[in-house]
This record gives C-alpha cells, structure tokens and sequence, in this order.
C-alpha cells in the first residue's frame, strides 16, 4: 500500500474512533460541554477546514481508482472474449498480473468510497446529536428546569459547524480592535484640529492688536 493510501487507511480508522466517541451513551452535561468545546473551539474550525482539503483529494483518488476498476475489468474481458491464442496467453503470468491489478484498484476504491461516505455521516450524525441537544434543553427550560444552565442552552443552541463559534469570535475580537484603533486616530485627529484652531484664533488676535 502507497503512503497516500496508507494515511486514508488511518483517516478511516480516525473517522471510526470519531464515531464511536460520538454514540457513547454519555451523561447529558458531559455530552453538551463536549459539544460546546467542538463548536466554540478556533483548533477544531482549523481541523476542519483541512479535512476539507483533504477529502477532496480523497475524491480524485477515488474517481482514478474507479478509473482503473474499469480499465482492467475491460482487460479482463478482452482475454475472455479472445481466440484460443489470447486465452493461452493469458493463462500465465499476464493473467495473475491483470488479478493481481483488479485487486488492488478494488481495494483502493473500496477504502476511498467508504472513507468519504463515512464523512458523509460523521457530518449528518453531529447535526442530529446537536439538535437531540436542543430539544432536550428545551424541554428542560420548559419544565421549569436550573436557570444556571440557560446560558451554556442557548451557547449550544447558536452552534453550528464545529468550530464556528469560535472563528465568528475572533472575528469579532479582530473588529472591535479595528474599531478602537479608528477610534484613537479620530481623537488624534480632533486634537490636531482644536490646536490648529487655537493657533489660527492666536494669530488672528495678535494681527487684531496690531491694527489698533
């Protein structure tokens, strides 16, 4: 196995072990916090985002292997359909290279489609946990639940990718500090202005007293 193939091999058994963490029948306030930290937190949103980078070269491998899949099974069907020649030649070690290459095509094609599928339902199994998430805060709340966890409801109720939160976070941090900085070069500015003025108004007086 290439590396290529071997590092989709362990992105498979990653998205596996993701998984299973996912369906653990863990407590309800444990479960939310962890859900918290994947949706507020700016390391998962850099995770992702390179996951989706790294999923679309999955695909192509995909599509190749898929490519290759094709191309030796027509191979194979050309020895079938031969003469006698072609049959007797291909009995010998052509015909275990042309097995050997249809196995290893399917194989690569079996590991990429399963990795990306499996993606497919990490992504639809988050969505449906965090929403189990929401309605079961809602029901609290509605039965006259802590008003201590009202908070942490409606963080989780705002979440959405993972990540998210996080990212719009800095983002706003990022803003706000452009907005200060606007902020002290205004009050530069309207200082610059006032003593420029007061320097015009002086020499206006001083020429004033002249005259007379």
């Amino acid at each position: 196995m290439t590396l290529y193939y071997s590092l989709v091999f362990a992105l498979l058994v990653a998205e596996m072990g993701v998984f299973m963490g996912l369906i653990l029948p863990l407590p309800f306030t444990v479960k939310r916090k962890l859900f918290m930290f994947i949706s507020e937190s700016p390391i998962v949103a850099k995770l992702q985002y390179g996951l989706k980078i790294t999923f679309i070269f999955i695909l192509i491998l995909f599509i190749d292997s898929v490519n290759r899949v094709y191309r030796v099974q027509l191979e194979l069907s050309s020895f079938k359909e031969g003469g006698a020649a072609s049959r007797a030649a291909a009995i010998g070690a052509d015909r275990m290279e042309v097995q050997a290459r249809k196995f290893y095509s399917q194989r690569n094609m079996y590991l990429c489609g399963f990795t990306l599928f499996l993606s497919l339902i990490l992504n639809r199994t988050y969505i449906m946990i965090l929403e189990v998430l929401r309605l079961e805060d809602r029901v609290k709340h509605l039965e006259g639940g802590k008003k201590t966890g009202d908070k942490d409801s409606a963080r989780l109720a705002e979440a959405g990718d993972p990540g998210e939160i996080g990212r719009l976070r800095k983002e706003l941090a990022t803003k706000e500090r452009d907005i200060e900085t606007l902020k002290k070069q205004c009050e530069g500015l309207s200082r610059e202005y006032h003593n420029l003025g007061d320097q015009v108004s002086g020499k206006s007086d001083e020429g004033t007293k002249k005259d007379l």
